[in-house]
């Protein structure tokens, strides 16, 4: 009995324990995505060199000021290359237009370790610089120097976006004798490596054109008072006056030429072709020639927007400006091409360019100078140089190509016109008259048709 009780209050006690609970699912853990890391921020530094002192200063300042506009669009644009962002930064010196100056702030630019250069102004400057960036490996494009030798030293590194000395002053010359119906005239220089050089090209192509030197003359790029040299050729009668130098000594020149009696036009080349120089001469100004490479602003291909841009962030365009904004413009599509901002990996590329800029379709030759670079000549009328003609460049070779296809035009008609006339000889003797007639009328339609073709060529180009 005793066995059966406690059997019982073990079951009852067995009956009373909670059923054992289920274990529960482990929770997932669920883990945030990993954001990419940020990407880094690259600061290219872009070196610019011009006069900011001294009396070529308002050119200096209109160059830098084309370049830090072109930054700030670049640097809207959120840039990355090669898997960077970049942050592009103007580093800007003042050369004073003196070779030993720009000697001294290009090492500074090198020692900088900027990645590029923009400039200088002055041939003078950029000349003796171009060696220390080329020892440097540092791609140089300059927006202004025209002196030829600055490409021709074999500097890899070396570019430029304007046409050369070479190609304006045998505009000039030919210009100053055939235009200008100038049989002698007088050169003067400032003896800068821009103005000598342009002088002699300039003398070359005079006499080549057959016209006659009366005399050569020399100044420097800080004199004021030209009264010697302007009486000496006051005695040498001749048509016209030619100065190779920049505005601020052109526009005095033209004032002293005039006050001293002379009658012979004066011609510049784009040192002097400035709304400064139109200033500085006055009312002497009024009838006086000029040259400057490229065309002018309103045909240039963007010519109308970046003047907008440019006058209404820095006033009016001195001289240089669309030249150094498509500077810095082609070495930053190097960059991008080259997905690198080294400059020993996108400078290869700089040659490479074919870039439709501001001022022009820029492409170089093996030499560093702008292909196809056009002159255009200008007069100054009511007080403002007004354009004149565009000799060379682009339009000369459209015109080319349009006597090309002109005559290829008419050839093809000949050809036409002759198989027409067999074919209608053949029938005259298979089917009479009537054929020949009809065939010889083809022929004449189809001598026709070729003349419109040729014709719609020629208006097209």
């Amino acid at each position: 009995m005793t066995f059966a009780i406690a059997a019982a209050i073990a079951m009852i006690g067995c009956s009373q324990k909670e059923a054992p609970k289920p274990v529960p699912a482990p929770v997932p853990v669920v883990t945030a995505p990993v954001a990419p890391p940020p990407k880094p921020e690259v600061t290219v530094q872009l070196g610019h060199v011009a006069p900011l002192t001294g009396p070529q200063a308002h050119l200096g300042k209109d160059n830098e000021n084309a370049a830090r506009m072109a930054i700030d669009e670049l640097n809207g644009k959120g840039l990355e290359i090669g898997g960077a962002k970049i942050k592009f930064a103007l580093v800007a010196e003042d050369d004073q237009a003196v070779p030993m100056q720009g000697t001294i702030v290009a090492q500074k630019l090198v020692d900088a370790k900027v990645n590029g250069v923009i400039g200088h102004l002055n041939s003078g400057t950029t000349i003796p610089a171009s060696k220390i960036y080329f020892d440097a490996g540092i791609p140089q494009i300059s927006g202004s120097a025209t002196n030829p030798k600055y490409t021709q030293q074999g500097f890899t590194t070396a570019f430029r976006v304007m046409a050369n000395d070479v190609q304006q002053g045998k505009v000039l010359g030919d210009y100053a004798a055939k235009q200008m119906a100038a049989k002698t005239v007088a050169i003067i220089d400032d003896r800068s490596a821009y103005g000598q050089g342009l002088a002699d090209e300039f003398e070359k192509s005079v006499i080549a054109a057959g016209g006659k030197v009366a005399t050569r003359e020399f100044t420097n790029d800080k004199a004021t008072d030209f009264a010697a040299i302007l009486t000496k050729i006051k005695s040498k009668k001749v048509d016209v006056i030619f100065y190779g130098g920049m505005d601020a000594q052109g526009g005095p020149m033209t004032k002293q030429l005039k006050s001293l009696g002379l009658k012979a036009k004066f011609l510049t080349g784009d040192g002097g072709c400035t709304p400064e120089y139109i200033k500085l001469a006055g009312a002497a100004s009024e009838g006086q020639y000029c040259s400057l490479p490229g065309v002018p602003l309103d045909q240039m291909p963007g010519g109308k927007a970046f003047g907008d841009a440019f006058t209404a962030k820095y006033g009016q365009i001195q001289l240089y400006a669309p030249y150094v904004y498509d500077a810095v413009m082609v070495m930053v599509d190097a960059m991008k091409r080259a997905n690198s901002v080294e400059s020993a990996k996108f400078l290869p590329e700089i040659g490479k360019t074919d870039y439709q800029g501001v001022t022009a379709r820029v492409q170089f030759d093996e030499k560093g100078d702008l292909k196809g670079g056009a002159i255009s000549l200008y007069q100054v009328k009511d007080g403002k140089w007004e354009y004149r003609e565009t000799i060379g460049g682009a339009p000369v070779e459209m015109a080319k190509e349009a006597v090309k296809e002109a005559a290829t035009a008419v050839k093809d008609a000949a050809v036409v016109a002759g198989e027409a006339a067999k074919d209608a000889m053949k029938d005259v003797a298979k089917e009479g008259a009537k054929a020949a007639a009809d065939m010889t009328k083809s022929a004449a339609d189809a001598g026709k048709s070729a003349a419109e073709t040729t014709k719609a060529a020629i208006e097209k180009k």
